[in-house]
């Protein structure tokens, strides 16, 4: 299995918006992608709670059978759609993939 976590900060605005209107945004985009793209098992998305100096705001777990998979997924036309979004709202992200 392989798990693929990201995490982001959003921009304080971005799109007329501020960064909470953003990041549940992204969370809605993020969450709608499960049944559109295949090779995704599974998906979890939300937002921070706990606003430490440490915290991103919008964290992202996801899992694929393969490392393959997880290629089709970040090429995949429904997948770039958010990536798009996400490069006009955040102001950083980080990624762990891992396989278990």
């Amino acid at each position: 299995m392989i798990t693929h976590l990201v995490f982001f900060r959003m921009k304080a605005e971005a799109s007329g918006r501020d960064a909470a209107e953003n990041a549940a945004d992204l969370v809605r985009r993020l969450q709608e992608l499960p049944g559109k793209i295949p090779q995704l098992q599974e998906l979890e998305a939300g937002t921070d709670f706990s606003a430490t100096p440490a915290s991103y705001d919008v964290g992202l777990y996801t899992c694929f059978a393969t490392r393959e998979d997880l290629e089709i997924y970040r090429d995949h036309p429904e997948h770039q759609k958010v990536v798009a979004f996400v490069k006009e709202v955040t102001s950083e992200r980080a990624v762990v993939d891992f396989e278990t």
